[in-house]
């Protein structure tokens, strides 16, 4: 049997670029304000953004004064992200991918992964990242994982992803344990956190679950029950926000494995 094109990782979010920019969360600037002071990251530096997607993670380093290159093979992703950082002289947009960029060799300082090292080819990819590194160079891979036993709201989410979205277990990139990184940096990497968050009125809420690769869209069987579960749990958990309306909070770590590449 063939397999669906639409559920290779080059073109899961092709139909929820929308979704994405405006419902996902962004990166803290605490992320590079610790690469500055605790690995070496200068103004200056170029980055290679491999799924460079919207550009959440290039934005980060581009206002540290970092020249960013995004390596993004989805095309509707990639027109997201060119148009987000539209303003950002240093940014540059590649159609490629993690494992083979068409960088020349020796030709970056750091390379970068948000929210996308669990779709790539580990092996591939880490020797193209060693080629097109400098000596010295240093990777760092980047999640915001939402914190599925942070609140009774944030549990009763989690369920219905288990519920409705037959897809959320294959798909998680939770499911990438410590020998992962341990195998891929060769032993040779930190971990550090930073919290993050965000808050939703119902409409983003529905924005917020559409964004995901694994929700099941409209026309699937799953779909308007999955709504319909939505909006009770909203209903159930939202508390007032700070100016009026109701809203549910979300509550995340933003995790980054970082180091040189042994």
């Amino acid at each position: 049997m063939q397999s669906d094109p639409s559920r290779a990782p080059t073109a899961r979010f092709s139909d929820r670029v929308e979704f994405y920019l405006r419902y996902r969360p962004r990166y803290p600037q605490a992320l590079v304000e610790h690469l500055a002071q605790e690995g070496g990251l200068l103004e200056g530096h170029t980055v290679a953004d491999m799924g460079c997607g919207t550009g959440f993670l290039a934005e980060v380093f581009l206002r540290h004064g970092c020249a960013v290159i995004g390596i993004e093979p989805n095309a509707n992703m990639r027109a997201a992200g060119e148009s987000l950082l539209a303003e950002h002289p240093g940014f540059k947009s590649v159609d490629a991918t993690s494992e083979s960029t068409g960088l020349p060799d020796g030709s970056v300082d750091w390379i970068t992964a948000g929210q996308a090292f669990h779709w790539f080819d580990a092996e591939r990819s880490g020797a193209e990242f060693r080629r097109i590194l400098r000596p010295g160079g240093r990777t760092a891979l980047v999640w915001n994982d939402r914190d599925a036993e942070g609140t009774p709201f944030m549990k009763a989410y989690d369920t219905l992803l288990h519920t409705y979205a037959p897809d959320y277990q294959e798909v998680g990139h939770r499911k990438m344990g410590q020998d992962v990184f341990e195998r891929f940096f060769r032993g040779n990497h930190r971990e550090v956190t930073f919290p993050n968050g965000q808050a939703f009125d119902r409409e983003a809420l529905r924005g917020r679950l559409l964004s995901s690769s694994y929700a099941p869209p409209p026309g699937h069987p799953n779909h308007d029950p999955m709504i319909a579960a939505l909006d009770g749990l909203f209903d159930q958990y939202a508390t007032a926000g700070p100016e009026g309306g109701r809203q549910v909070a979300f509550q995340y770590q933003t995790r980054m494995f970082w180091g040189e590449l042994g």
